[in-house]
């Protein structure tokens, strides 16, 4: 049985809203104020809340932050009123699924909640089965576009948060360190443009770089990239066509005076946003593992669904 929970100071408007969502089927419990439904959340663990934005003791607003904050797959939808649409707004924009004006509650009220629900039953079926992920593999080739990056790097940044390994700000620096990985097997493999170019004169160095993609031997090579994302650490293996390199022979990027160099900044985004980095003996390959950030909280945290409960 789906249960909503409807939270408003006005009895009249509460049981005018249970009254049409147990038309639909659903069962209806109720809140005077946000405190009280937080009280409720706990107890009920209802599938959805609808709100009243101005109360007493806890208005909409604050109850739709603090069931942001607390039970993050719990939806809202908001009942307003005349005068209260700045408020909803921002509600809105602190995490409420939808809305309906109190003078259409008879027309409304049911039809979105019942799209919330089917919307939320998705994600929710999706976050468990996410639970049960414990490896993913893929492999990728692409050609010397650097248009070719960006949405690549989107792909695996979008798999590194499936595995829940790092948080936002972690992501972000793998997907930069991913990107300039991509930038160099390009550029300093595939193409073979040398860093002191672009030191030098960046403008040829793009020229050089247009006309060998159209070029051969150039144009035929390839960027090879594999990733594999299990529940501890992420590996990528990112591999190019070039002639390689001695990868001794470059100069320290923490070292402060190349700090400021152009040469090497991309190899200290990414031996500093990955946990290891080593390039195989010919120079063309290299690998960057990036391992579960410890202070995550567990999958078992998470929730628990509707027939879990």
């Amino acid at each position: 049985m789906t249960t909503v929970l409807v939270v408003d100071d006005s009895a009249v408007d509460r049981h005018l809203a249970g009254g049409l969502l147990r038309k639909r089927g659903l069962t209806a419990v109720f809140a005077s104020h946000g405190r009280e439904a937080l009280e409720l959340i706990d107890r009920e663990q209802p599938d959805i809340v609808v709100t009243d934005l101005q109360m007493p003791e806890m208005d909409g607003l604050e109850l739709t932050g603090a069931i942001r904050r607390r039970f993050p797959f719990l939806p809202v939808v908001l009942m307003t009123a005349h005068g209260s649409e700045e408020i909803a707004v921002q509600a809105l924009q602190r995490g409420a699924a939808s809305y309906v004006a109190k003078r259409n509650l008879a027309h409304e009220l049911a039809d979105t909640v019942g799209s919330v629900l089917e919307l939320t039953a998705a994600s929710r079926n999706e976050e468990r089965l996410l639970s049960f992920l414990t490896r993913t593999e893929s492999q990728f080739e692409i050609d010397s576009d650097m248009a070719s990056i960006t949405p690549l790097v989107g792909h695996l940044e979008a798999s590194l948060k499936r595995q829940r390994l790092c948080d936002e700000t972690g992501s972000i620096q793998v997907a930069v360190a991913l990107r300039e990985a991509l930038v160099n097997a390009i550029y300093h493999g595939n193409l073979e443009l040398s860093s002191e170019l672009i030191e030098k004169d960046e403008q040829e160095f793009l020229v050089l770089a247009k006309q060998r993609r159209a070029d051969k031997p150039w144009c035929d090579r390839r960027v090879r990239v594999t990733s594999i994302e299990t529940r501890d650490r992420a590996v990528y293996v990112v591999t190019d066509d070039g002639a390689g390199f001695d990868p001794s022979a470059l100069p320290d990027p923490t070292d402060l005076s190349n700090l400021e160099k152009r040469t090497g900044r991309g190899l200290l985004l990414i031996r500093t946003f990955m946990d290891e980095v080593s390039h195989n003996a010919a120079g063309n390959q290299i690998t960057m593992v990036k391992r579960a950030d410890p202070e995550l909280a567990p999958r078992s945290s998470r929730r628990p669904m509707p027939s879990e409960a």
